[in-house]
């Protein structure tokens, strides 16, 4: 068996989520246990959360899905419009035929569209590469980047805490994963002199080329000031890394002190020094933001100043994936091309949209709000995303009992958590975290109240295990 696929985890469908799929086959066979339901606060999956589809966007769907559809009076004009257009590009009107393998057409030209609207700096649709959720897009920027043996293997530089789709792909290429810490203290802050201290004893046993981040951030939900990314950029341009930008998020801000700036229009605003010059790709996808269409699996990537020959070598490896689904592909174009005022569908799909990211902002605020309440638990600020990464309090007795279970000692308080209450959550050892220092990953998704109950749960177990190991 290839050693690289056994060397690979990752924690979000991990022991814990195995766990709990137990535990739900036996709460429907009957087995009494001291709660009803298993509520999976692991992953980001909102729709799985009761978060209603926006209604242009099923709508467009069910158009392309379903061509009769378009002579019902049922369904507005715009809708039908968009659907026509993205049919007409397809081979055959009809979304089950293949596209090309850097996705349809027309839809790389709304992403570039996109793009240049949200920044203000012009994006080249030749440039886009419509994938398979961005997971997808950034498994295959770190395939066509890695190489090298020995001291000479590529260095893949991402934040601690992670999200473990990194950690995991680095290990399936056998690459070297070259940590640098994010500052908690500072809510999460990233620091370039960090970033000079990871290069530099990196430096030592690999050739670190490629630069990760996550912005807003998973798991923590920082968001990045303009003066940070910038001196990401810079840092970048001295030691000649090629950037990765995970953006998925970016519709996800909640502090009003906060404010997305992406990527791509910072390298631009810094001047064609910058901008000719550092490698970027920059990631979105269909399923965060206010549409959390997960299942669809729709994403794209934005790639810039690649060298024309490594350019077709990104082209051919795509190819050999034939094309991401292109239902995604319809879907990641309605969110890259919503409705704008004057059109039948405007008034409905801003309400839908503000509704859920106003929905969001509060669960963000009670969560921080509830968890710093508790002692032994502390919270940074969410101030994007849709997570909270607390740090607990694990007495030493605790420690030593994991330990005796040959658990992380945050592995056996989540697994404790998830036997006692239902509530499936992630250690924080599955992302990664400063030795001596235990968390764990909760998504913020639920209903408001149900998320109360979640939290107050949490709660009340964490006092009992402080007092149970103390």
């Amino acid at each position: 068996m290839n050693p690289q696929v056994k060397a690979v985890e990752y924690a979000v469908r991990g022991p814990i989520v195995l766990k709990a799929g137990e535990i739900e086959m036996e709460l429907q066979r009957g087995i009494k246990k001291p709660f009803t339901e298993v509520i999976r606060a692991n992953i980001g999956d909102a729709h799985a959360m009761g978060q209603q589809p926006i209604t242009f966007l099923r709508q467009v769907m069910a158009l392309c899905t379903y061509p009769n559809l378009l002579s019902s009076p049922s369904f507005p004009e715009d809708a039908k419009k968009r659907a026509r257009r993205i049919l007409q590009a397809c081979g055959g009107n009809s979304l089950g035929s293949y596209s090309a393998s850097q996705g349809v057409n027309c839809i790389r030209e709304d992403v570039a569209a996109f793009i240049t609207r949200r920044d203000g700096v012009p994006a080249d649709p030749d440039n886009i590469y419509l994938t398979t959720g961005a997971s997808d897009g950034i498994s295959t920027i770190l395939k066509l980047l890695v190489s090298g043996g020995g001291k000479s293997r590529t260095g893949v530089m991402i934040p601690i805490p992670q999200y473990p789709l990194y950690s995991a792909v680095i290990s399936e290429l056998d690459a070297v994963q070259v940590n640098y810490y994010l500052d908690e203290e500072n809510c999460w802050a990233l620091n370039v002199d960090e970033l000079r201290r990871a290069v530099r004893q990196a430096k030592d046993h690999c050739d670190p080329k490629v630069l990760c981040i996550i912005n807003p951030g998973n798991p923590t939900g920082q968001v990045q000031s303009r003066k940070c990314i910038e001196d990401v950029i810079h840092f970048a341009w001295e030691e000649k890394l090629f950037l990765l930008a995970d953006e998925v998020y970016q519709d996800n801000v909640y502090s009003p002190d906060c404010r997305f700036h992406s990527f791509k229009k910072v390298l631009y605003q810094m001047g064609p020094e910058y901008s000719s010059n550092v490698e970027l790709a920059s990631f979105h996808s269909t399923s965060k933001g206010y549409m959390g269409e997960c299942g669809y699996r729709g994403g794209y990537m934005e790639v810039i100043n690649l060298h024309p020959e490594i350019k077709g070598q990104l082209v051919k490896l795509l190819s050999v994936r034939l094309c991401p689904p292109v239902s995604g592909q319809a879907a990641m174009d309605i969110v890259v091309n919503p409705p704008v005022p004057g059109e039948e569908s405007f008034e409905q799909f801003s309400r839908e949209k503000e509704f859920v990211l106003g929905n969001l902002a509060q669960k963000a605020k009670l969560t921080e709000d509830l968890f710093n309440q508790v002692p032994g638990i502390h919270c940074n600020p969410l101030q994007g995303a849709m997570y909270a990464f607390p740090r607990i309090l694990i007495p030493a007795k605790a420690v030593e009992a994991a330990q005796s279970h040959k658990m992380a000692p945050d592995m056996f308080y989540c697994m404790k958590l998830l036997e006692e209450t239902g509530i499936c959550v992630v250690p924080g050892s599955g992302f990664g975290q400063r030795e001596g220092t235990y968390h764990f990953r909760m998504t913020i998704l639920p209903p408001v109240e149900k998320l109360k109950t979640v939290l107050h749960k949490v709660k009340d177990f964490h006092l009992k295990f402080l007092e149970k190991y103390a």
